[in-house]
């Protein structure tokens, strides 16, 4: 028989994913990466289901007493669609294997948001990751095919700085 958990607890662990046995983080990625490729997820979902984990995750922590569970997944959700928001599809692999490294490797800042309290140190370091991410996707998305916001605010501040 299953262990019946609130809805909070479900909402951390993406549904139930996260409770598989192993790379429950991973999972969580290319469950979020698959919605991607079917659905563009715009920023104020990315901005809700946020809100909502930090909320959840909190609860899970408590429901669970555990610090950080490795059950909890939604943060990885909402990292997962920040690092590829506003890239075509074209980059939806890069942003899951980057965010990944980023996720996993934790380099400064990303570090540093852990040490925030419950839900907030949960969500942050995968927040900061998906911009991290983001960021470096759109600088080459500018750099080499000449494309997006980063591509179009560079070429407006040189034409600013020619004219």
């Amino acid at each position: 028989m299953r262990k019946r958990y609130p809805l909070s607890v479900y909402i951390a662990t993406a549904g139930g994913l996260g409770f598989f046995p192993f790379m429950p983080g991973t999972l969580g990625s290319a469950a979020a990466c698959a919605v991607s490729w079917f659905f563009p997820v715009p920023l104020w979902v990315i901005l809700a289901v946020t809100a909502a984990g930090v909320w959840a995750s909190n609860e899970a922590e408590r429901i669970l007493n555990r610090k950080d569970p490795g059950c909890v997944i939604i943060d990885e959700v909402a990292g997962m669609w920040l690092s590829v928001l506003f890239l075509p599809h074209s980059f939806l692999l890069g942003g899951f294997l980057l965010f990944r490294v980023l996720d996993i490797l934790k380099p400064f800042p990303i570090c540093r948001m852990e040490r925030l309290p419950g839900g907030w140190g949960i969500m942050a370091d995968d927040i900061v990751g998906g911009l991290m991410a983001n960021l470096i996707l759109q600088a080459l998305n500018a750099c080499l095919f000449r494309a997006g916001w980063l591509s179009s605010l560079l070429t407006g501040f040189t034409g600013a700085v020619k004219g």
